[in-house]
C-alpha cells in the first residue's frame, strides 16, 4: 500500500533528492508525509503529491552545510523503482523546435515577388542590380539555378507580364454586357497624358470591378478632334466601343465639345419605306469611291457624355458660393476680412518653421492650408481654425503680430462651416469608387438639399446661403434631375429603391418608369431568337392538336413585369447581390449602375502616375511609364 502511495506521487518518486527522506504515506488526496534521514529524531514533513518544493526548502534551510548529491541518474535506482512500482518511465517533456522548415521556391516564384515589391512600391527598375537588394533577396532560399534577373531582363519580364494583363482585361470586357468609363488629361514635367478607368459590375458577383485601360503621352493641343480621336482608339482596342453606357469627364469645354461633335447618333426608326424606285449604279464607280475615300470609313463615334458630379459640386461650393458672397455689401465684407485674416495664418503657418511649431505647441494640431487641386480642402481649412478656442486663436495672432478675428467674422466662419457640411459630405460620397453607382446621385443631390435647407435655422449673417446653394444645384444639375436613366439607376439600387422621394406622386411616376422598362426587357427578350422558351402542351389527337394551337395564348408580360416590381419593392434587403431573385431588375441595374458619379478614379490614376514619373526618372520612356502605372493601379502581380 505504501508502494502505491509512492507510485502516485510522481513529483517525489522521480525526485534526485528523495533519497534523503523516507515516505510514509498519503495525508490526503493531495499531500504527502515523509521522514527527513538528516534531522536528529527523524522529523516528519508534508508535502505536495505534486510538488517538492516544501522538502527542497527544508534541505537548503535546516541542512545547507551538506552538499546534496544526485541520484537520479542511478541506473540500479532507476531499474530497482520501476521493477518495484511496476508503473511507467516518466516521459520527458518535449523539446520546442523553433526552426521553421525551408520552402525552396522556383525562378518562376522569385521573378514575381520581386516584380509585385518593384512595382507595387514604384520602384526604379535598377532596384534589381543594387547590391543591397541582391544581398536581401540572396537570402530566399531558392533552387539551385534560381537567380535575380539583371535589369534589361527584368523590363522584358514585365513587358511580358504587362501583355498577359492586358489579355485578360479584354477576356474580362468580353464576357460583359455593360462597362462605363472615366478620361481626363494630366500635365507633369511638360508632358501630357490621356487616361483612361473602366468600371462595371460583375454579373455573377455583383461585385464592382475596375481596370486602367491608358495613360497615353497626348502630344499637340489639347482640341477636341484630338481628344475624341485618342478615346476612340482607346475603346476601339479593348473592343468596347458598343458596351459602353457613358463616359464620365469633368466640365472642361474641350470635353463637352468632343462628345457633343461626335456623339452616336440614334438610328431614325421612321425610316421613309415608300421609295420603291430601283436605280442602277456602275459597280466600277463604286470601287473607284470606295478607295478614293478610304480614310472617312474610320467614322469616330464616342458613348454617351456624362458630367462628373464631384466636379460640379466644387464648383457651386467655390464659384456660386463665392459669388453670392460677394453680391450683398454685408456679406461681402465679412468675408473678404475673415478669409484675408484666415490667408495670413496659412501663409505664415505654411512658410515659417518657427510659426508652424508655435501653432502646434498652442492648439496641438496643425493649421491646413487650402490647395486649389483638392475639393473640399477650403473648407477643411476653415472648419480647423472655427474650430480653435477663441483665447487660444487670440494668443497665436498676437504672437504673430496679426489682427485678431472679430465675433462676427469667426460668426461668419461658424455660419459658413455649417451649411457648407451637407455639401462636402455628399462630395466626398459621390467622389467614392469601390461602392458608389451613379445611383448615388440622385438620392445624394436630394439628400443634400433638404439637409441644406434644414440649416437655416439659427443663421445670423448667411441666412440666404442655402437658398442660394439649393437653386445653384438645381441649376447645374437640371438635366440629371430630369433624366429617365438616372431615376432608373437610383430604383434599381436595393439601398435606394423609392426611399429617396419624398413626394408619393414622383415615387409613383418613378415605379412606373421602372415597371416601362420592365416591360421593354420582356420584348427584347421575345424578339431575341432562342430565348423564349415554348410552353409545354400536352399530346392530343390531330383534331385536339389544331384546336390547342388555335387558341394558344402568350403568356401576360405586364402581370410578370408588375409582380416582379412588386416584389422587388417590397423586399427588405439591401445588398445588390439581392437583385439575383429579380433578373429584369438586376439587368436594368447592372446597364444604369455601370459608370460612377464623378471621374475621381481617373484622378486617382494620375496621383498613382506622378509617384512614378518623378524627377529622378526622367529618362523613363512613355511606353515604359504606362505599363509600369497600369501594372501598379490593376494590381495585376498581386494575383
Amino acid at each position: 500500500m505504501e508502494n502505491n502511495d509512492e507510485t502516485n506521487s510522481r513529483s517525489f518518486a522521480g525526485w534526485k533528492y528523495k533519497h534523503y527522506f523516507t515516505f510514509i504515506g498519503k495525508k490526503d488526496d493531495k499531500n504527502i508525509s515523509v521522514k527527513c534521514k538528516l534531522c536528529a529524531g527523524h522529523k516528519t514533513l508534508a508535502s505536495s503529491c505534486t510538488s517538492n518544493a516544501n522538502l527542497m526548502k527544508h534541505l537548503t534551510k535546516v541542512h545547507g552545510t551538506i552538499k546534496l548529491v544526485a541520484k537520479d541518474d542511478d541506473p540500479t535506482t532507476a531499474s530497482t523503482s520501476s521493477d518495484t512500482d511496476g508503473a511507467p518511465p516518466q516521459a520527458k517533456q518535449a523539446k520546442i523546435d523553433f526552426k521553421l522548415p525551408q520552402h525552396v521556391i522556383t525562378q518562376r516564384q522569385l521573378n514575381k515577388l520581386i516584380a509585385r515589391y518593384v512595382v507595387e512600391e514604384m520602384l526604379p527598375l535598377s532596384t534589381v542590380e543594387s547590391v543591397a537588394f541582391r544581398e536581401l533577396v540572396g537570402k530566399i532560399p531558392v533552387t539551385v539555378k534560381a537567380g535575380i534577373q539583371c535589369r534589361k531582363t527584368f523590363s522584358k519580364y514585365l513587358d511580358t507580364e504587362y501583355a498577359k494583363m492586358e489579355d485578360e482585361v479584354k477576356n474580362t470586357f468580353k464576357d460583359l454586357e455593360y462597362l462605363s468609363t472615366t478620361a481626363d488629361i494630366w500635365t507633369a514635367h511638360n508632358k501630357s497624358f490621356l487616361g483612361v478607368t473602366a468600371h462595371w459590375i460583375n454579373p455573377q458577383s455583383m461585385q464592382r470591378g475596375k481596370a486602367a485601360l491608358a495613360c497615353r503621352r497626348f502630344k499637340g493641343r489639347h482640341t477636341y478632334e484630338s481628344i475624341a480621336t485618342e478615346l476612340d482608339n482607346i475603346h476601339s482596342s479593348h473592343g468596347i466601343s458598343q458596351k459602353i453606357t457613358a463616359t464620365v469627364t469633368d466640365n472642361g469645354s474641350n470635353f463637352v465639345k468632343a462628345f457633343r461633335m461626335f456623339q452616336k447618333q440614334e438610328e431614325d426608326e421612321d425610316v421613309d419605306a415608300e421609295d420603291d424606285e430601283v436605280t442602277f449604279t456602275n459597280i466600277g464607280d463604286v470601287l473607284l469611291d470606295l478607295a478614293a475615300n478610304d480614310e472617312d470609313l474610320d467614322v469616330i463615334t464616342l458613348p454617351p457624355h456624362q458630367r462628373c458630379a464631384s466636379h460640379t459640386l466644387n464648383l457651386i461650393s467655390c464659384t456660386d458660393v463665392d459669388k453670392w458672397l460677394l453680391s450683398t455689401p454685408e456679406t461681402k465684407t465679412v468675408y473678404r476680412n475673415a478669409t484675408t485674416k484666415c490667408a495670413g495664418l496659412w501663409n505664415k503657418a505654411s512658410r515659417s518653421p518657427q510659426v508652424s511649431e508655435l501653432v502646434d505647441e498652442i492648439i496641438e494640431k496643425k493649421l491646413l492650408v487650402p490647395c486649389t487641386t483638392r475639393w473640399n480642402s477650403f473648407y477643411d481649412a476653415l472648419a480647423r481654425i472655427s474650430g480653435i478656442p477663441v483665447v487660444e486663436l487670440n494668443t497665436i495672432c498676437s504672437k504673430l503680430q496679426m489682427k485678431c478675428l472679430s465675433e462676427r467674422e469667426l460668426q461668419f466662419l461658424r455660419e459658413y462651416c455649417t451649411v457648407m457640411h451637407p455639401l462636402t459630405v455628399a462630395l466626398d460620397i459621390l467622389q467614392g469608387e469601390e461602392n458608389c453607382y451613379y445611383g448615388t446621385l440622385l438620392p445624394a443631390l436630394e439628400t443634400l438639399m433638404s439637409k441644406t435647407l434644414e440649416k437655416k435655422n439659427g443663421l445670423q449673417i448667411l441666412v440666404g446661403l442655402p437658398d442660394a446653394i439649393v437653386q445653384s444645384i438645381k441649376t447645374r444639375f437640371t438635366t440629371v434631375l430630369a433624366s429617365e436613366d438616372a431615376i432608373l439607376a437610383a430604383v434599381t439600387l436595393p439601398k435606394f429603391k423609392l426611399r429617396w422621394l419624398r413626394d408619393q406622386e414622383r415615387k409613383d411616376q418613378a415605379k412606373a418608369s421602372l415597371l416601362a422598362e420592365c416591360r421593354k426587357r420582356i420584348l427584347e427578350q421575345e424578339q431575341q431568337p432562342g430565348t423564349s422558351a415554348p410552353n409545354p402542351t400536352p399530346q392530343h389527337s390531330a383534331g385536339s392538336a389544331k384546336e390547342a394551337e388555335f387558341f394558344s395564348f402568350s403568356e401576360d408580360e405586364e402581370s410578370s413585369a408588375e409582380t416582379e416590381v412588386a416584389d422587388y419593392l417590397k423586399s427588405g434587403a439591401t445588398g445588390l447581390e439581392s437583385l439575383n431573385q429579380f433578373p429584369l431588375i438586376k439587368k436594368i441595374s447592372l446597364r444604369y449602375n455601370a459608370a460612377t458619379p464623378s471621374s475621381a478614379p481617373v484622378e486617382r490614376l494620375f496621383s498613382l502616375g506622378s509617384l512614378i514619373l518623378s524627377p529622378k526618372r526622367n529618362r523613363l520612356s512613355d511606353q515604359k511609364f504606362e505599363r509600369l502605372l497600369l501594372l501598379r493601379y490593376n494590381h495585376w502581380l498581386e494575383r
